[in-house]
This record gives structure tokens, sequence and C-alpha cells, in this order.
């Protein structure tokens, strides 16, 4: 019998990933903030795939510990570009600006994802993928921004790879579910092998 996991995250693509794999889930999205741990890793030297870890596992232990017994998944991503962490933009003018920051640069998407039960972690694992983004003229990217709409402030990169956002690269490496936010064979993987799911 397949156990019924906590979702720790109120990502509906991360849910669609993870419904469409045939995964059942509750959504219990974590009550942490962010910003606040990341402050916590400043001058630490933690590289992002690291932030993304620690980020995750917050997620994770965060809901595990008001559910005890439940297995709990907290996911995070990371954008890098040569070290530079990004955020999530906070408008469209902030978004315009990661567009033209990664126009013609290759950019490194770092997907966390960890387990967890009672409170304890019991896996974590990073998936990262490298997008070469082609090179933009600036006018495009406002007549881009302008048709994609707010929905471009819903990734850390201003990009849905899913949507329009594909038109914007000229070289992917990486696994698709990675980039879209969960390193999800290697969960698969993971559950099959603690029995959460069958195998």
């Amino acid at each position: 019998m397949a156990e019924r996991m906590v979702l720790a995250s109120g990502s509906r693509f991360r849910k669609a990933m993870l419904e469409a794999a045939g995964i059942d889930i509750d959504v219990i999205p974590a009550e942490i903030d962010e910003r606040a741990v990341e402050k916590t890793l400043e001058g630490t030297g933690a590289s992002p795939d690291e932030v993304a870890q620690i980020l995750a596992e917050a997620k994770a232990l965060d809901v595990s510990e008001k559910n005890p017994g439940r297995l709990v998944l907290g996911c995070d991503q990371t954008l890098s570009l040569a070290g530079e962490l990004f955020h999530k933009p906070t408008d469209m003018e902030s978004a315009r600006h990661h567009l033209l920051a990664l126009s013609g640069k290759t950019h490194q998407l770092n997907s966390a994802a960890v387990l967890a039960r009672s409170g304890e972690t019991i896996w974590r694992h990073v998936g990262v993928a490298s997008l070469t983004m082609r090179k933009l003229d600036p006018a495009f990217i406002g007549r881009h921004l302008a048709r994609v709409g707010p929905v471009a402030l819903n990734s850390v990169g201003a990009y849905q790879i899913e949507g329009e956002g594909v038109q914007l690269f000229e070289k992917i490496e990486g696994d698709h579910f990675t980039i879209v936010g969960l390193p999800l064979l290697p969960l698969l993987r993971e559950l099959r092998a603690i029995g959460a799911i069958d195998g």
C-alpha cells in the first residue's frame, strides 16, 4: 500500500509533477521565512546548491515536526550565475533586470528535495541543470514580458521553461524535472527504496 506523502510547498508545478507520476500527496506549505534563513548563511561560503538544500530541509522539518509520522517532502530551487544567487523577481521591472543579466550567459538551476519524518531528515538530494540563454534584445525582453505577464514573477529566473520561456534559450543541459523545480527521478528511486511507493 503506497504511503500518502505531504508536500511542504505550495508550488502547483511540483504538485502537478508528483500527481502525474502517480504519487498521492497532501499539500501543507511550510511556514518559514526563506530570506531570514538565507541571511543566516551569509558569509558562510554556502554554495547555491547548499542554500537550496538547506532551505528545502528547513521546509521539510517545519512541516514534519507538526505532522509526526508523516513522510514530508521539502523542496527549494536556487538560480546562480557565476556564483551569484538570484531571487524571484518582485515586479516586472526586476523580471526585466533578471533577463537582461541572464541574456547570453549560462546559469545553473539547483533543485533540492529533502524527505523528513517526525522532525528527522531521512534523505536529501540536489539536482543541477545548466541553461544557456540566447543573447536577448532589450526590446524583445519587454515584448516577451508583456506577453507572458505576471506569471514571470512565479519563477526565480523570470521564465517558465514549460511555457513561452523556452524561446529564451539556445542550450539546456539537465533533467526537465530538475529545471521545473523537483529532481523527480532520484526522488522516485528513494521512495521505492523506502517502500513508500510500489517498486
